[in-house]
């Protein structure tokens, strides 16, 4: 490597500016603590590079890409819905940050490398787990148990939905624990209607409820409520979404005590034998490639899953050398994502008078109500639906039988109400399921990058297939038309929900991190993000990587304070 100037030394680095990086930088700024922030990519400035308000018009390509481009330089990237010609800039170029896999078994790996992250382009989706969540692997007897339960982090889930604001509506289950929330987004006649029509059906088995999402129904925190305009993946320019740059991030430089350094490419994370501690961070310039380092008392490694892992396999020494506190051997394991594209689409007859206006910026859910309180025989664990329901428009065309121009006069008016139900099932942990370092190729900047091993396996094919069946039983109920069930063979990666490389445990033998998100075999060392997570639920996981940084930024804080540290 270059030469190395003399390092800059923080009482906390942060690794990434993601949903748990920008929760990190907050929580640590404000208990009193010097803050580095290190993020790979370019600073982002809201006001320039939103596009939310940007009509097609406007737009080079009219909303269709620049394919050519696109298919040589995001051809993973583009795989996923959001990125399309306004928010493309908000994703990897898949030429510069490489990764292998296995032949036949691919792995979409979805990237954010800007102030930010991907909490710019996030779903939103925001529930608590239960534990029937977090005990579900002890029961089952299948990989390791969590080091924690729900009483754990439910007042930690209160703070952090204090501080968000999520919009949702209590229903009193408990498999999926109610929070803090603001005034829900209201359903459309039509999905209120499949409401009714499923409780009448299939009884407390099933609900359906609006979703719970980090977007706000009123004014909150100094920002501002939705005004339903849509594409919230291409920026929020009235920060009515809970992001880094709309909320944590504000939260942390109004403190004075945070640094951001953008174009900082962790290389790896420097251990001292003698202390047994982590003494700095190794960064590439992103711009003029020249090789720095940083040091502080404690980091905090938010990179995302697979990128934080990817570090720590990157920092092996001596002591371990197959990567940096994984002495149990189980760092880069148990990778998990959660598999979709199980469900069904329908008809819903009549409600022709109506039309929705705005465009609400969540959906409808339905909690997972497999093996809740019966066991299933062909699978374990659930899954739940998202979804909605709207009436088509013109591009109805394209499926609906029609020549001239009265059929093209009819594609004027709005369609029929067309309902969706689609499931997210969760994924078991399996130690098949691995990442580890490519020794024969590196990324722009000189690192080595991952090689991802990974497929569904029987369980996750199973559950998918009962999505279908159980999402056009439920449009059946509702009276629903031209029902067509389906299931997509999306690869893992796809949902964009990658979770284990460094589960928690309560063991050090068999797991890389305590029940506070602190390395076994490095005090110092803390790993919030998804890499973290021991099992996966079937819930959206964000909110549990809020809660679970916010928790461990406390405990990290209190034991800087007693020397532990």
């Amino acid at each position: 490597m270059i030469s190395v100037k003399k390092p800059d030394t923080y009482d906390a680095i942060v690794i990434g500016s993601g949903i748990t990086g920008g929760w990190a930088s907050k929580e640590l700024t404000e208990k009193g603590l010097k803050v580095l922030i290190l993020e790979a990519g370019r600073p982002v400035v809201p006001e320039q590079d939103y596009a939310e308000h940007i009509p097609v018009s406007e737009v080079k390509f009219r909303g269709m890409n620049d394919r050519n481009w696109q298919a040589k330089n995001q051809a993973i990237q583009r795989t996923c819905y959001a990125c399309e010609e306004w928010a493309s800039k908000f994703f990897v170029n898949d030429v510069d940050n490489p990764y292998t896999t296995d032949p036949n078994k691919p792995f979409a790996w979805i990237r954010g490398r800007q102030l930010g992250g991907k909490s710019i382009t996030w779903g939103r989706q925001s529930y608590r787990w239960s534990d029937l969540d977090f005990e579900a692997n002890v029961r089952e007897g299948i990989a390791v148990d969590w080091p924690i339960r729900y009483a754990d982090i439910a007042p930690w889930y209160d703070y952090v939905e204090d501080f968000a604001g999520i919009t949702g509506q209590a229903e009193g289950l408990p498999q999926l624990p109610d929070g803090h929330f603001l005034p829900a987004m209201e359903m459309n006649c039509a999905e209120i209607h499949v409401k009714e029509s499923i409780a009448k059906h299939f009884g407390p088995e099933r609900i359906m409820t609006i979703g719970r999402a980090a977007v706000l129904t009123r004014p909150h925190n100094g920002r501002y409520p939705c005004h339903f305009c849509g594409p919230c993946h291409r920026g929020c320019i009235t920060r009515s979404y809970f992001s880094t740059l709309n909320a944590t991030l504000p939260a942390a430089e109004k403190t004075g005590r945070l640094t951001v350094r953008p174009y900082s490419v962790v290389h790896s994370l420097i251990f001292d034998p003698q202390t047994r501690r982590i003494s700095g961070v190794r960064v590439i310039d992103g711009q003029t490639r020249k090789a720095l380092e940083f040091q502080s008392k404690v980091v905090f490694v938010c990179a995302s899953t697979l990128e934080s892992t990817r570090i720590l396999l990157n920092s092996a020494t001596p002591e371990f050398p197959n990567g940096l506190a994984n002495s149990s051997g189980e760092l880069g394991k148990n990778l998990m994502d959660h598999i979709m594209a199980g469900g069904a689409r329908g008809t819903i007859p009549g409600f022709t008078d109506r039309i929705q206006t705005g465009r609400r910026p969540n959906g409808i859910y339905v909690p997972r109500f497999r093996n809740v309180k019966t066991k299933e025989k062909n699978f374990v664990r659930g899954y739940g639906f998202q979804g909605g329901a709207e009436r088509e428009g013109w591009s109805r065309g394209i499926l609906e039988p029609g020549f001239g121009a009265n059929f093209k006069n009819s594609l004027k008016q709005p369609g029929p109400w067309v309902m969706r139900f689609h499931g997210f099932g969760e994924c078991l942990p399996n130690s098949a399921n691995y990442v580890e370092i490519d020794k024969a190729r590196v990324d722009a900047w000189g690192v080595p990058v991952l090689k991802i091993h990974c497929e569904w396996r029987e369980n996750e094919k199973s559950m998918q297939e009962d999505m279908a069946m159980a999402a056009a039983e439920m449009l059946a109920a509702a009276g629903a038309k031209e029902i067509r069930p389906y299931i997509q063979h999306d690869p893992p990666g796809l949902t964009i929900h990658e979770m284990g490389t460094a589960r928690m445990g309560k063991d050090p033998k068999t797991s890389v991190l305590n029940a506070h998100n602190q390395a076994h075999d490095v005090p110092n060392l803390f790993m919030t993000d998804g890499a973290c997570m021991t099992s996966s639920s079937c819930v959206n996981p964000s909110l549990t990587y809020m809660a679970l940084t916010a928790r461990a930024c406390d405990y990290a804080v209190s034991q800087l304070k007693k020397g532990e540290l």
